[in-house]
């Protein structure tokens, strides 16, 4: 039994959260491009190197580097039986590179978990978070920007996996136990099984 799992959903939806949550229901590692790369660059590694300059920088890290950092990550042994991917594939670009990988260890993704929350939602989140956390850099500008970004770059995958009948997309207004309630029952819809407590 295998779950292969992505989690899309606008800056502020909660993907986050949820995508800890449901990877530990079905004891698979959460994978996170923000905190591999964070981990790529604390191990000192060569990759580790280039992505920090790149981030100091200011950039976004480019795809075929994104997809190196995820493609080494997803071969530990801890993802073997799935994992639950967050922020990645973030584009077109980066699903033909997963699926190349995934396709050459004759594997695919098991369930695509849209979360779907009002734009003006996100923004009362994110802009709650920057003042809980002081973030300064996070104004309703730079939300703003980085909501058009998703709906501009990230949205469009939605329709190749819908294409394929693996998406899911789930209410992400609601409290955290609902929210992660409504992303289970759709999974053991697919028949995806959580693993017997031991």
């Amino acid at each position: 039994m295998t779950a292969r799992l992505l989690i899309v959903g606008p800056q502020g939806s909660g993907k986050g959260t949820q995508g800890v949550r449901v990877a530990e229901s079905f004891s698979v590692p959460a994978i996170s491009t923000g905190d591999m790369f964070r981990a790529a660059v604390a191990s000192g590694s060569e990759l580790g190197t280039q992505v920090r300059e790149i981030i100091q920088a200011g950039n976004l890290v480019p795809d075929q580097l994104t997809s190196k950092v995820v493609q080494e990550r997803l071969s530990q042994d801890d993802a073997a039986q799935g994992f639950l991917l967050d922020g990645y594939p973030r584009n077109l670009g980066q699903v033909e590179d997963l699926d190349a990988f995934l396709s050459s260890r004759d594997e695919k993704l098991d369930a695509v978990l849209e979360l779907v929350v009002p734009r003006d939602e996100s923004i009362s989140r994110l802009t709650r978070r920057a003042q809980e956390q002081g973030r300064t850099d996070d104004t309703e500008e730079v939300i703003a920007n980085r909501l058009a970004i998703y709906e501009r770059e990230t949205a469009p995958i939605l329709e190749v996996y819908s294409a394929r009948g693996v998406v899911d997309t789930i209410d992400g207004v609601g409290t955290l136990d609902e929210i992660t309630d409504r992303i289970v029952a759709a999974l053991q819809a697919r028949g995806l099984t959580r693993p017997a407590a031991v």
